[in-house]
């Protein structure tokens, strides 16, 4: 039996993160809610995450912060990235970085759909590795 993907929703906003949820769970996804970034770092869930859609802006550890002490940790989790406040720098900045998506608020859920998938396939060739 194959498993069902664990998306985490990392936003300190509640009604983005039950909107999210929503949405991925309509998806056919198992999905885990975060309000911080120091949540999902201390998740025991976390090394099963498949992918994280996780907000720039929050307060203590920012989503950029985040994106680093992940990849300094060895976690190889695709991120996609959703903000209020889309900046061209801190774009080009988590893309580069490896992110799947960047997304300004509030985002289409199509486009959201689209980077899911783009996430897991992202997902999936690094399991193979």
């Amino acid at each position: 039996m194959e498993k069902i993907p664990t998306i985490a929703i990392v936003d300190d906003d509640s009604s983005i993160r039950l909107a999210t949820e929503s949405l991925v769970r309509s998806l056919g996804f198992a999905a885990r809610t975060f309000a911080s970034a120091q949540e999902l770092l201390q998740s025991p869930d976390l090394w099963d995450t498949a992918c994280a859609i996780v907000d720039v802006q929050m307060p203590g550890m920012s989503g950029v912060d985040l994106q680093r002490v992940l990849v300094e940790q060895g976690h190889r989790i695709p991120l996609i990235f959703i903000t209020a406040f889309p900046e061209e720098r801190v774009r080009d900045w988590v893309l580069k970085a490896g992110a799947v998506c960047f997304l300004s608020k509030p985002f289409d859920g199509r486009n959201m759909i689209d980077c899911l998938r783009a996430a897991l396939q992202h997902d999936a060739v690094r399991a193979s590795d």
